[in-house]
C-alpha cells in the first residue's frame, strides 16, 4: 500500500461522497449540491489516496493566520486505523502554520479519538445549530 497526500486538488465529488458514506461520517450525501458547494466555499482541501482511489479527506475553512474550522474529516472504514486521519490533521497543521489555531467540532462517536492525536478539549465555546 502506497498512500499519497495532495492538497492541491479538490476530488470528484462522487468520490468524496463514496469517501463520506463509506467511512460513517453523518454529512448529507444524497444532496449532492451541497456537497458541490460545501467544497467549493472551502479553502483548505487535504486528501489521502491509495493509487487513484480516493481513501480520506479533510475540509478546512481558514484564513491562514489566526485561526481554521476543520469541518470535516473522513477515512474509509477498511482504512481506518492506520494513522491517515492523523496524517491528514497533520498536513492541515502544516498548511495553517503556528500562528494559526485548529477547531473543530466532534461527532459523539469521536470524542475519545481527537485528544489521543493532540487535541485540548475546550469548554468556552457555543453554537447555533443549523435547522436542515
Amino acid at each position: 500500500m502506497n498512500i499519497i497526500f495532495k492538497s492541491d486538488i479538490i476530488p470528484d465529488i462522487n468520490n468524496i461522497i463514496e469517501v463520506y458514506n463509506n467511512s460513517g461520517i453523518n454529512r448529507p450525501t444524497s444532496d449532492k449540491e451541497r456537497i458541490e458547494k460545501m467544497y467549493s466555499n472551502s479553502n483548505l482541501v487535504v486528501t489521502a489516496w491509495d493509487n487513484d482511489k480516493l481513501i480520506g479527506i479533510s475540509r478546512s475553512l481558514t484564513d491562514f493566520c489566526y485561526c481554521c474550522y476543520l469541518s470535516d474529516l473522513a477515512v474509509r472504514k477498511d482504512y481506518q486505523k492506520r494513522g491517515i486521519g492523523k496524517k491528514l490533521i497533520e498536513l492541515t497543521i502544516d498548511k495553517i502554520g503556528e500562528q494559526t489555531t485548529l477547531i473543530l467540532l466532534s461527532a459523539p462517536t469521536a470524542m475519545d479519538y481527537y485528544p489521543r492525536i493532540g487535541f485540548e478539549r475546550i469548554e468556552n465555546g457555543f453554537i447555533i445549530k443549523r435547522k436542515k
